[in-house]
């Protein structure tokens, strides 16, 4: 489990997963027909495409009254597919080849047709152009009614939608079947991980509720807030009956009074029912009998659909240079009908970036979503290679046994150097991301996987990089403004924002990942699950990878494989990705720990205590508008990560429970003057909406 999230975009990096810094990157922009996206099979309630319906032809009237960020954020108010992808040809005013359609739950709507607006877009565009003017109607609602939906709006506008465009107008008819085919299976993942969430039967609830819900609960992927000003708010809710969070992998009645995580562990039975590919029900017979039930048998009816999609994207392929992609899709699609996912991880880590120009993984992975952090949540990753990251496999490839050695003698005994030799981080291009990987702010940028098995256990699994996510001018401008509204201008000019400025530090959390104590070493016998509960082992995880990587840059540095610059700018980097992370709050609404603002608040807390951070509260930030700001002494960074990395790599070799948990009550937990620096982190970290990443898959 790696997962690492970004800052505007919020840049996730962990166990098996990376989030971007500033918001969700957009790809590159080219002229556009709406991309056609087929839906699910039997899709869900909540599938309609609540686009205008055409109306009565109309004098075309100059479509210049909406600015392009306004158009984009009513676009999803209005649950409109659909993205504005630049004015620069004509500022102010929408053109057909400045349009794209983008992919929810079904092809979105035709918006250009023979390089003309249709009448279906022009409708909308009346829409967007009234909401933008007079706001969305509320009259006459009741007063509940009225919260409920000024608290969605709210949650809605935390977001701005950041485009990933993918234009395959062009490509070879075999690569167009394979893209159709996958699209196919990821519109059955998001069935499936509704089902994960316990969100699917809250489907159909939708019917009739106002656009703004029926986004929020695509967005969500359920009825629930999860923007870090209202998913505490009671009335925030994509369904008026604002339902509790159930979560589908265990039954409900079980869930009722909290801690049953807990209870779950202490079990006997307990290696069986937290297994992480089956569902926990209750055993005929009632009681207190409960029973492990594999995703196979769960979802059957889903799984045996996204067997044959994947079953076609491989009878697609003909060409032989494409042979390992068809033999994982192959491997995948049997994994899918008997849960032996060990088999499709074989032919997974087979595939590189020198034999495929397609990067995909689908199937259960991660585990975050799941309240006890044991079950593996379905996703899908679909992206293409990108070649650049050779560059950093050449750099760090002889390194590899050298980088464990120091990892090793930092976490001390009983830990001891393995020999190692996973895959440094591929740099892909995203195409979509379904399912768990769909993050309703933030995204994934880096992953190393699979989390359990033999290929993890020895080093085979795959490593990725994602990068080409928040790197428009949107999100880097919002990035700046958060830079500015935090760091004292003696500390800026560290912090240069520009694309790719994490993608070292994603590199080395990733490489963090299979270094160390980690996949499914031992203490005491134990695993970190078992050591530490699911949630803090998730948390130590990620602050071990993250910390690594600090530590990396340094370590990196004095060897002369990069040079100080880029050695003190990506350790600003990281520090201003933790701000981020702080600013999504320690917990979720149901008092779930979150990773990776626990890791980040561990280790920007350690950094003010050792003076590597500075709050001078009486500065003016580098905006010239805030007062107090952070500054930075790069000289103390090495000594005070290093420090850090011995304290945490040494928990984890030890499987020592009580000194993680005294970590986190000093750094998290506690109140106290670091408690009130978070607060202030969060409030200017908040004031520009975070990234959430938005798919437009161009196909003929």
């Amino acid at each position: 489990m790696r997962q690492l999230r970004a800052f505007q975009g919020l840049l996730t990096r962990g166990c098996s997963t990376l989030v971007a810094l500033s918001t969700l990157t957009a790809a590159a922009c080219t002229p556009t027909s709406p991309p056609e996206v087929p839906p699910a099979p039997d899709p869900p309630p909540d599938t309609a495409v609540s686009a205008p319906a055409p109306g009565p032809a109309t004098a075309e009237a100059p479509l210049n009254a909406v600015p392009r960020l306004p158009f984009n954020e009513i676009a999803q108010e209005l649950d409109l597919p659909l993205f504005w992808v630049s004015d620069s040809a004509s500022p102010g005013k929408v053109e057909p080849s400045q349009v794209v359609g983008l992919w929810t739950r079904g092809a979105p709507p035709q918006w250009v047709e023979g390089g003309r607006f249709t009448q279906r877009f022009r409708d909308a565009y009346t829409a967007i152009a009234r909401v933008h003017e007079k706001g969305l109607d509320r009259a006459g609602l009741p007063d509940a009614e009225r919260r409920r939906r000024e608290a969605v709006e709210q949650e809605l506008a935390q977001g701005r939608p950041s485009l990933v465009r993918t234009d395959l107008r062009q490509a070879s008819a075999e690569d167009q079947a394979l893209v159709r085919q996958v699209l196919t299976a990821a519109a059955t993942i998001e069935r499936i991980y509704l089902k994960q969430r316990g969100a699917a039967g809250l489907a159909a609830d939708l019917a009739g509720v106002d656009p703004a819900s029926r986004t929020l609960f695509f967005r969500n992927q359920g009825p629930w807030c999860a923007q870090p000003r209202t998913e505490q708010n009671p009335d925030c809710s994509a369904l008026p009956s604002r339902p509790p969070r159930i979560a589908g992998m265990y039954p409900a009645s079980l869930q009722q009074g909290g801690k049953f995580c807990e209870a779950l562990e202490k079990r006997p039975d307990q290696a069986t029912l937290l297994s992480p590919f089956t569902v926990v029900t209750e055993a005929p017979g009632g009681g207190n009998k409960l029973q492990a039930v594999p995703y196979t048998e769960a979802y059957r009816e889903e799984m045996t659909a996204v067997s044959g999609a994947l079953k076609a994207a491989a009878a697609a392929i003909q060409s032989p240079s494409e042979a390992a992609l068809k033999a994982y899709l192959l491997a995948a699609a049997q994994a899918f009908l008997d849960n032996r996912w060990e088999l499709a991880d074989e032919a997974w880590s087979r595939m590189n970036a020198e034999n495929s120009r397609w990067y995909l993984r689908i199937g259960p992975d991660e585990t975050y979503a799941d309240p006890c952090s044991r079950k593996a949540g379905f996703h899908v990753s679909f992206a293409r290679i990108n070649q650049a990251s050779l560059e950093w496999q050449r750099k760090l490839d002889p390194r590899k046994a050298e980088m464990e050695e120091a990892l090793a003698k930092l976490a001390g005994a009983p830990y001891k150097a393995r020999k190692v030799s996973f895959h440094l981080p591929d740099f892909i291009d995203i195409v979509i991301n379904a399912g768990d990987s769909r993050s309703p702010s933030g995204a994934t940028v880096g992953q190393s996987l699979p989390n359990w098995g033999k290929v993890a256990n020895e080093g085979r699994g795959r490593t990725v990089a994602m990068t080409n996510l928040f790197e428009d001018e949107d999100s880097l401008d919002a990035t700046r403004a958060t830079v500015e509204s935090l760091i004292c201008r003696d500390a800026v000019r560290f912090l240069t924002v520009q694309p790719g400025m994490q993608t070292m530090s994603t590199v080395l959390h990733e490489a963090a990942h299979n270094l160390g104590p980690s996949h499914e070493y031992r203490a005491n016998g134990k695993t970190d699950d078992e050591s530490f509960g699911g949630p803090l082992a998730a948390t130590l995880e990620e602050l071990k990878a993250q910390t690594s990587a600090l530590y990396f840059a340094s370590w990196l540095k004095d060897r002369s494989v990069i040079d100080q610059t880029t050695a003190e700018r990506a350790l600003a980097g990281d520090v201003l990705w933790a701000f981020g992370q702080i600013s999504q709050g320690m917990t979720t609404s149901d008092g779930k720990a979150k990773p990776y603002p626990q890791l980040a608040a561990i280790q920007a807390g350690r950094l003010l205590e050792k003076g590597v951070l500075t709050w001078r509260a009486e500065e003016a930030a580098a905006n010239g508008k805030d007062k107090g700001c952070f500054t930075m002494d790069m000289a103390k960074f090495p000594g005070a990560v290093e420090q850090l990395a011995r304290e945490v790599l040494g928990i984890k070799a030890r499987g020592d429970k009580a000194a993680a948990l005294k970590l986190k009550e000093a750094y998290v937990d506690r109140d106290g003057p670091w408690k009130t620096l978070r607060a202030v982190i969060q409030e200017r970290a908040l004031r520009s909406p975070k990234g959430t990443l938005v798919y437009s898959v161009e196909l003929p």
